[in-house]
């Protein structure tokens, strides 16, 4: 039963026994002893773990059924030979894993990385997959991360082969959702097919960079290659080694037995240190020299490559730091060609991306930020260097031009791992897929506003503004209920760290004085007094006990719980002080004990910061959040959703107290918004974005539908505040649709050439002939901008759908198609999207006390408006009038009802308003009066200028409102497939 597929069992069964003639009795053994077999039986788990391999495997020689289907389990059995019983016992013991794997774009490529040939070199990723079965993974957990790291490893190029070739790729998984083991994997699995150097780019601080050292060391590279020649039980042997004082060495680390090189496959040889960086080589250029056992042939030929030691390094993503590395690996000379070199970078889309703007660039020569540089020269090296980048937020990943060779766009491949089991994530704190705006389940168990006021008027006086110190009883009751748990059989591991985040403001003042209000409420909260344990109780009872899991343990009553609390007090309070503040710009900042989950035994903290506890920083053991902290950004929005990971044993009692009124800029242009609303926004773009690569990853007759470069991967935008990236990794996004349901589009950057106007107010004369007969009175109900109704005149029609889009289609304009994303929203509005099946048409006219009209094309007479534009810009200010504006928007609101004195029928939900001006370009109405002069307007001196309004329900269910592509510098003309 190898990797060739499963076979006969009772036959094979046969001729592996020692008798001469065939029997029944070991198969009729073997079907009794399934049967009867408990969950833990040995022989049992050696089945479980078969049967999931060959669920799993993705293309098999012996098998056209789709992995994970009980179609593909139905043909194991059938090859197997097992009859019913076996069958149904194996099916309850075992289901067949039907979540989706992970979802790949790639280019085509040479298939090199074979299941058997990974099977035949698989030293450092069998001792890697026996780890994970020790620290409790399960099989199915173990399975999918073979596949995602075979479909990584085989899509990088042969390390063999004799051209040499730099694959590009990106994977993409959840924030805090183990992306680190998949690339453990990958890279156990790329050493031991052949690739001999491998550079971790591991984070922007030492303390980050540090935890990725110890993660590899711990679980790929071994105690074995960390000793080398040492002897374990010589001291002073011992005194420059590694993890001496680390509490988990050795019995955590993964051990071989004895040197890899004695067992007959290779070492690892770290070219960095838990606590020390690449600094330079330590034993100089002789570090990086590899063994040759035939020196007439290159480090890349087989007799030579499989014989050679693998070198490793973690290195900061820091220009200094690389700059080095750079500078070291340029003495090597000639034998960079042969190297077969991996570069893993964590956290992709941080330092790497290109953020110069291309504009700013001299003769059109490309320049580079620091690190994006640093790693372009390693690149440009290491000619048989692959690069991987690793992210949970790729937008800024995806937005880089394809058509920059030496940028790091994915050309090779992208693939999405899948939501891991067991993760906390996105479904845990959101409903999405909830019916109605109501709180749903999930928001009920897990999300709590700041402010305990609910907006009842008779609870208003009872209100104290914010549930900090909600928050903070909160973070005492569920150490308490850890410890409880502990008590009471629970695994304890879990529960080593219990932290809470508090996470208000970018600004380190304000970190140090929310720290200060923080220990000051702590001090008076008597959380062991009577009137302390009052509150606990009170909030024991109505949340943690209300929505607690049932498979756990839990009090009865807060009697059972009030013996732990003081315990979960002295753990948090322990060193003076229950707060660490996490800021700074130095790595001294991040030189705290209490920081540091891998050394500390216990850290029971409460941690305040900003930045610097986002992104790559895992906080262990978190179980309260406290979040107001707003940004336009999604990507670094989510980096900043600690809350999402794993919570084994404790997801229940995990609380997210964030802002539903927060403040967002300053001044005239500052706003109010619900970040609660904005992660959902951000984690429907999320999900939309791997829908979009799930769509195109299907292979049609063994070809891939499209690459990476062909179709830039869109990424939408559901919340119009909050952009999927920083504006300076988006200069290479090309906007692809606008979608405006119930919102204004009114373009403003009309063409100054005359020729050009003229033809664009011709091609508005079908609507302009049907703008005639009695004016309509259009009455503006009171409103926030005035107390009374007011009205005014209008030209009004209605047009086809039909119609409108085929004049919109025809316009022309000389900055670019300004009105191309949103012509892609509204040419679906015929039903594919949603259904409009005409437009209100409105031209204003002006008031009875400065009158100036004109015939345009022969019809009308319309009002003339004057616009201006703004100082050395193509585009105009304000298209529309106010009152128009508000009218319009009235109309758009109230599909369904007539105001008494407004003479427009009623909208109904599928007709959209337009607002229509003859514009004359001018500064004084003097000006506009001399173009009207014969009261006839010359079509080259009229723009025709526009609001378009759709009706609140042109939208489809998944409301997504913007989309964006990637340009590529290479292929200006390129054909977009429809993605939509």
């Amino acid at each position: 039963m190898s990797r060739r597929g499963p076979k006969h069992f009772a036959k094979l069964a046969f001729a592996l026994a020692d008798t001469d003639e065939p029997s029944d009795t070991d198969v009729t053994g073997f079907h009794d002893r399934i049967l009867a077999a408990a969950p833990g039986d040995d022989l049992l788990a050696l089945w479980r773990r078969k049967l999931t391999t060959w669920d799993f495997e993705q293309s098999p020689t012996w098998s056209a059924t789709a992995p994970r289907t009980p179609e593909r389990r139905a043909e194991v059995y059938d090859k197997l030979a097992f009859e019913a019983d076996l069958r149904k016992a194996f099916d309850a013991a075992v289901p067949v894993h039907t979540e989706p794997g992970p979802v790949t774009i790639s280019r085509e490529f040479q298939p090199w990385y074979t299941r058997e040939q990974a099977a035949n070199r698989s030293f450092y990723w069998t001792s890697y997959e026996r780890l994970l079965r020790r620290k409790g993974w399960s099989d199915a957990a173990v399975s999918g991360l073979d596949e995602a790291a075979h479909a990584v490893v085989e899509r990088l190029a042969d390390p063999t082969r004799d051209d040499p070739y730099g694959a590009r790729g990106l994977v993409v998984g959840y924030v805090q959702s183990g992306k680190t083991a998949n690339f453990t994997g990958v890279m156990a699995k790329a050493i031991d097919a052949g690739y001999r150097l491998v550079i971790v780019l591991g984070g922007t601080l030492n303390l980050l960079r540090g935890q990725t050292q110890r993660r590899l060391d711990m679980e790929l590279i071994g105690q074995e290659n960390i000793l080398g020649a040492a002897d374990p039980n010589d001291p002073d042997a011992l005194v420059d080694i590694d993890y001496q004082d680390d509490e988990d060495w050795p019995a955590k680390f993964v051990s071989f037995g004895a040197r890899p090189s004695v067992l007959g496959a290779f070492d690892i040889e770290r070219l960095t240190s838990r606590d020390r960086d690449y600094m330079a080589l330590e034993r100089g250029i002789s570090a990086l020299e590899f063994e040759k056992p035939d020196r007439t042939r290159p480090l890349y030929d087989p007799a030579n490559l499989h014989a050679a030691r693998a070198r490793v390094m973690v290195v900061k993503k820091n220009k200094s730091v690389l700059e080095k590395l750079v500078k070291d690996l340029k003495k090597m000379g000639p034998i960079l060609g042969e190297i077969p070199a991996l570069i893993i970078d964590d956290e992709s889309d941080q330092a790497s991306v290109n953020t110069t703007d291309p504009k700013k660039w001299e003769d059109g020569k490309v320049t580079r930020t620091a690190i994006n540089g640093q790693i372009s020269k390693l690149l440009n090296l290491l000619p048989r260097a692959q690069y991987v980048g690793y992210t949970a937020t790729p937008f800024a990943n995806v937005f880089i031009d394809p058509g920059d060779e030496e940028d790091l766009f994915p050309r090779d491949f992208l693939i999405s791992l899948p939501r891991p089991t067991g993760y906390m994530g996105v479904q845990d704190f959101h409903d999405l897929d909830s019916a109605d705006d109501g709180e749903g389940e999930a928001e009920r168990k897990h999300v709590r506003g700041i402010c305990d006021y609910t907006g009842d008027p008779l609870m208003e006086a009872e209100s104290t503004g914010d549930r900090l110190q909600e928050a903070l009883d909160a973070f005492v009751l569920t150490g308490a209920l850890k410890l409880y748990r502990e008590d009471h059989g629970v695994a304890s591991a879990p529960f080593r760290h219990h932290t809470m985040l508090v996470h208000e403001s970018v600004r380190m003042a304000e970190h140090a004085a929310l720290a200060e209000r923080i220990e000051t409420m702590w001090r008076n909260a008597a959380h062991t007094g009577p009137e302390g344990h009052a509150r606990l109780a009170s909030l024991f009872d109505k949340d943690f006990h209300a929505h607690a899991d049932g498979s756990l343990p839990i009090p009865a009553t807060y009697v059972d719980l009030k013996p732990y609390v003081s315990e979960a007090r002295r753990r948090i309070n322990r060193g003076g002080s229950p707060v660490i503040v996490v800021n700074g710009e130095s790595e001294r900042d991040y030189a705290q004990p209490d920081l540091d989950f891998d050394r500390t035994p216990k850290v029971w903290k409460i941690l305040v910061g900003g930045t610097k506890l986002s992104r790559g920083f895992t906080v262990e053991g978190l179980t309260i959040t406290y979040y107001r902290r707003t940004t336009r950004q999604a990507d670094t929005l989510m980096q900043m959703g600690r809350w999402f990971g794993f919570r084994p044993g404790y997801r229940d009692l995990v609380r997210l107290y964030i802002g539903r009124e927060e403040q967002l800029g300053r001044g005239r242009n500052a706003k109010t918004v619900d970040l609660y609303e904005a992660f959902e926004a951000i984690c429907r773009d999320e999900e939309l974005f791997r829908e979009e690569l799930a769509r195109y990853a299907p292979l049609v007759n063994g070809h891939p539908q499209v690459t990476p470069a062909q179709i830039p991967p869109l990424v939408a935008q559901h919340l119009s505040w909050v952009k999927p990236s920083a504006r300076n990794k988006m200069f290479n996004a090309e906007l692809v649709e606008v979608r405006s349901p119930g919102k204004p589009i009114e373009p403003a950057a009309y063409p100054q050439d005359s020729k050009m106007t003229a033809r664009n107010t011709e091609r508005w004369k079908p609507v302009l002939a049907t703008l005639g007969g009695t004016p309509t009175t259009c009455l503006l109900l009171p409103d926030d901008t005035s107390p009374l109704s007011r009205s005014f005149q209008a030209a009004t029609t209605v047009i086809s759908h039909a119609q409108l889009l085929s004049v919109l289609s025809s316009l022309e304009w000389e900055d670019g198609d300004v009105l191309a994303p949103h012509l892609t929203y509204l040419s679906q509005l015929d039903g594919r999207l949603a259904r409009v099946d005409d437009w209100l048409v409105i031209a204003p006219q002006r008031t009875q006390r400065n009158p100036i009209e004109a015939t345009v094309l022969g019809q009308g007479p319309f009002s003339l408006f004057r616009r201006s534009r703004q100082s050395g810009k193509l585009s105009f200010g304000r298209i529309s009038g106010l009152e128009h504006r508000l009218y319009a928007q009235q109309l758009i609101d109230r599909p369904d009802s007539a105001s008494a004195g407004d003479s427009s029928s009623v909208l109904g939900a599928t007709r959209g308003v337009v607002l229509l001006y003859p514009v004359v370009e001018a500064a004084k109405d003097d000006e506009v009066k001399a173009v009207a002069a014969t009261g006839t307007a010359a079509a080259d001196r009229i723009i025709m200028a526009f609001t378009v309004i759709p009706p609140k329900a042109a939208i489809d269910t998944q409301r997504q409102l913007v989309r964006f592509q990637a340009r590529d510098s290479s292929r200006p003309d390129a054909v977009i497939v429809d993605a939509s």
